[in-house]
């Protein structure tokens, strides 16, 4: 990505953070910390990819006796939706809190 292009997005993200002439409720700093906490790209730390994948390997595992082990129904569907949020969620909470 050229520098023209950081500029770019970074006055996109500057002009989204302006206050709506609509807005119903006001976005606070606190808000604002939380939404660049979120949002932005969290590069791996050390001892992180490992735990990541140890995780996904967890999952995969529950993943595949669900589907051995439980009927195709709207149930399993679920229960491996669940798994795979379970996995996003997990890996959030490190990358975003270490």
């Amino acid at each position: 990505m050229s520098e023209a292009d950081v500029n770019a997005a970074e006055a996109q993200i500057g002009k989204a953070l302006e206050p709506e002439p609509d807005a119903k409720y006001l976005v606070n700093e606190q808000d604002l910390a939380q939404l660049e906490k979120v949002f932005q790209y969290h590069e791996p730390k050390a001892g992180q990819r490992e735990r990541y994948e140890a995780l996904r390997s967890f999952a995969r595992g529950l993943a595949y006796r669900t589907l051995a082990w439980c009927p195709p129904s709207r149930e399993r569907s679920l229960a491996m939706t669940k798994a795979e949020e379970m996995v996003m969620w997990a890996n959030a909470a490190i990358a975003r809190n270490e």
